[in-house]
């Protein structure tokens, strides 16, 4: 198998990390931080501008018919920049969903949309009872005259306070699970947004008797979700690849410091021990980068094949990312928590990366599950 990227991902991948590397400044990330819409709306029209936004949607609906590999890219790239702006949620889950549950007219209507950076997106699926488990939505859909009255909580809703419209799943009539597209300000739609670990905000969210027209609905009804199992699994290899690009990041500025921290008239970097850990770091980065380029690769598998390489690059990224955010704190001593060095703020985004969608021991279950196989962890 070749593994080396064409001429249009190394162009994308230069384009992404000198945008970053000149827009995402520590001045910007303490700007960013005191915003109560927790990322920058003229950054995110940038995002329009490069084509980003459209990477993954259809051709046919204004996209550049891009994958896995490409949103991985760009993603690794947001890691070391520690990137607020809401990709994940609405290009990666939201247009995902839009574009395998919604109708043709649905589809013309929202997808060029989030291509210009018109409309931004939020997934509403975790609920408190449900421990990850996508399958368990206790959120009600019933039928109505005019349409649908939607009632329930939806818990951890990424990027839910600055979306226009809020893909909402809920149980119809007590069977399958249907998507709603829900308008911000919705009567009978209650919010209360919070700061996330590690950057960006979240909402959760009381849906008490919303009514929604008929079209509200995506699709014609169908059982949503397989579709939702292939966007969340498409979600964690995204953030597979964004927790990549903080590993990197912790490592090269934890190697850059011992070699300029002296003890004892030497720098940290001379003593065995040092480099022994940063070579182990060294390891746990490349040992991430390969489980999310794979689950990247199995994006478009058959789904019990998808779904055992995004909870195997879940799992093990996780345990390799608290590792590297572990050693680099340590090695960094007290400078490794203060707000002078970024350190801090990588180290919360890895542990939020952790709990997104499930921690590692949820996804080492999931996987043994979908072999057949039971594990205890």
């Amino acid at each position: 198998m070749d593994l080396t990227l064409s001429d249009e991902q190394r162009l994308l991948r230069e384009s992404a990390d000198r945008f970053v590397n000149e827009t995402y400044t520590a001045d910007h990330r303490r700007k960013i931080a005191n915003d109560p819409l927790g990322f920058s709306a003229e950054i995110w029209k940038q995002f329009a501008d490069l084509g980003w936004l459209a990477l993954p949607i259809p051709e046919a609906h204004g996209g550049l018919g891009g994958g896995a590999i490409e949103i991985g890219i760009l993603m690794e790239a947001f890691g070391r920049g520690l990137v607020t702006e809401p990709y994940l949620s609405t290009v990666v889950i939201g247009a995902s969903l839009i574009s395998e549950c919604g109708t043709e007219t649905q589809k013309q209507a929202l997808l060029p949309k989030i291509a210009d950076s018109s409309l931004i997106l939020a997934f509403a699926h975790s609920e408190r009872q449900a421990r990850y488990d996508l399958a368990k939505i206790a959120t009600t859909a019933k039928k109505t005259p005019d349409g649908w009255r939607i009632d329930g909580q939806k818990t951890a809703v990424l990027d839910g306070n600055a979306a226009g419209q809020i893909v909402v799943s809920a149980r119809i009539d007590g069977g399958k699970i249907g998507l709603f597209m829900v308008p911000r300000g919705a009567p009978g739609l209650a919010s209360r947004d919070f700061p996330r670990l590690g950057g960006g905000r979240a909402c959760n969210l009381e849906l008490s008797d919303v009514q929604l027209p008929a079209d509200a609905l995506l699709g014609d009804g169908s059982d949503a979700l397989p579709a939702i199992e292939a966007a969340v699994d498409r979600a964690m290899a995204a953030l597979g690849a964004e927790a990549v690009g903080i590993m990197q990041t912790l490592l090269d500025q934890t190697l850059e410091y011992t070699k300029i921290r002296k003890q004892f008239g030497r720098p940290l970097s001379a003593n065995q021990v040092i480099r022994h850990r940063l070579a182990d770091m060294a390891m746990q980065c490349d040992e991430a980068r390969s489980m999310a380029l794979r689950a990247a690769l199995m994006a478009d598998a058959e789904p019990v094949a998808r779904s055992r390489a995004a909870s195997g690059a879940k799992a093990k990224i996780g345990k390799c990312a608290r590792f590297v955010a572990e050693q680099s704190v340590q090695l960094h001593g007290a400078m490794g928590v203060t707000e002078e060095l970024d350190i801090g703020s990588y180290f919360k985004r890895l542990l939020a990366f952790d709990t997104l969608f499930g921690g590692s021991a949820h996804h080492y279950r999931r996987h043994a599950a979908l072999g057949g196989r039971d594990v205890h962890v």
